[in-house]
């Protein structure tokens, strides 16, 4: 197969996708090859002497969450001892955003492709600012997630199943209507998930008392669609991994450290180069001097055609990451120059209903120069902290380059 028939190929699947959020179940019960010693992070893979302090802050808060050590000492000992294994999420059909860690007993979404029988996962959305995506693990942090576990986790997937699932295509092109991008700005999003929910959330058996904690998670968490988002953008990214010769990117991830790409004709190899710190705009109190370089699983958004790619139709995030709404539309024009199609079920209003970017070509990056753009969260270099700010970044290009020649290798060009 030729490269621009393998890219077709490829595109038709991404284009064909119909992600569905079917469930919520805990971890060790659906993510494939996940057990109590594993603890799942974002990003290519990583050893512990060089993890990022807010991963090493994630990995930590997991282990206590887990009850699995009871202080940080006995957490960084079980990790330096061997009798906990750090893996990628991504190796394990999941995503995660900012470190990404997930742990067996934590709930996880579950979002089919009913096209290709992909099956993705991806943890609940803790919200903003203080919580263990970012690296924090105080007492009120664990706290929360117990909540999240214990009541929130099963009510949703209570529900879920009452809806037969949740079109999770469908809840995407509608937001990206109304002034989100899918990645650093869900509010619309976030505000349809849990409009649809509500119905059935009253249904499933809760207490008054527990259902209102749980519509007020809705209500106050602008980010709770991000989560079964990403997991949508995994389910269509690898329906399209695989295919022989193709160029296109089916998956950009970055640990705090490391900012790896996959490319669907060149198997599981990453290609990794060391993480940008992104430039953009801080919480009161904290300067790019706090910030880690770029970390999270969450731009699945964008190799998918959303996040960045879709800032046109959200130049309201300038207020969030930086920027004007001119450049906002730029972005987005300026992607069109490196992807291999556009995809018309996710049109963007600003651009008379153009369908987004979509399918980045390793070629095309290093042709032009131009990276992906990445909308993204900051984390706090030291664990514990937690998030201290948002902004834009871009992959480094030696990603590319390395995926280029391998490809020409594997062609015998």
């Amino acid at each position: 197969m030729d490269i621009k028939a393998a890219n077709q190929t490829v595109l038709d699947r991404i284009l064909g996708a119909q992600p569905v959020l079917v469930g919520v179940a805990p971890a060790r019960d659906v993510i494939p090859g996940m057990r109590p010693d594993l603890v799942l992070h974002a990003g290519p893979p990583v050893t512990w002497d060089r993890a990022s302090g807010p991963l090493r802050g994630a990995v930590i808060g997991g282990l206590l969450f887990e009850r699995l050590a009871a202080t940080e000492a006995e957490a960084v000992a079980l990790v330096e001892r061997g009798e906990v294994r750090l893996e990628p999420c991504h190796h394990h059909a999941a995503v995660g955003p900012m470190a990404g860690v997930t742990t067996a007993s934590m709930q996880v979404y579950v979002v089919e492709d009913r096209a290709s029988g992909t099956r993705a996962y991806s943890n609940l959305n803790e919200g903003y600012g203080k919580v263990l995506r970012y690296g924090a693990y105080a007492d009120d942090v664990l706290a929360r997630l117990r909540w999240m576990n214990d009541v929130l986790g099963p009510a949703v997937g209570e529900a879920l199943a009452r809806m037969g699932g949740l079109d999770l295509k469908s809840l995407i092109a509608q937001q990206l209507t109304m002034g989100d991008e899918g990645h650093n700005r869900n509010r619309a999003g976030s505000a349809l998930f849990g409009r649809l929910l509500a119905p059935h959330l009253a249904r499933v058996g809760l207490t008054a008392e527990a259902l209102e904690a749980v519509l007020r998670y809705f209500a106050d968490n602008d980010l709770a669609v991000l989560n079964p988002v990403m997991a949508a953008c995994k389910a269509t990214m690898d329906a399209a991994h695989g295919v022989t010769g193709s160029t296109i990117v089916t998956c950009m991830a970055r640990n705090g450290t490391d900012f790896g790409i996959r490319v669907s004709g060149l198997g599981d190899r990453w290609f990794v180069a060391p993480a940008e710190v992104p430039v953009g705009l801080y919480f009161p109190g904290f300067s790019a001097d706090d910030a880690n370089p770029d970390i999270g699983d969450s731009t699945i958004t964008e190799t998918a055609g959303i996040g960045a790619f879709a800032m046109a139709a959200a130049p309201a995030i300038v207020k969030f990451v930086g920027g004007t709404p001119a450049e906002a539309t730029a972005a987005t024009l300026e992607m069109y120059e490196i992807t291999v199609g556009e995809n018309p079920a996710f049109g963007l209003p600003p651009l008379d209903f153009r369908g987004t970017p979509t399918g980045i070509d390793i070629r095309k990056v290093v042709r032009t120069g131009i990276t992906p753009r990445v909308n993204t969260g900051i984390a706090h270099r030291r664990p514990g902290v937690g998030q201290v700010g948002a902004g834009l970044v871009r992959p480094p290009m030696a990603c590319f380059e390395q995926a280029v020649e391998a490809m020409a290798a594997a062609l015998g060009r």
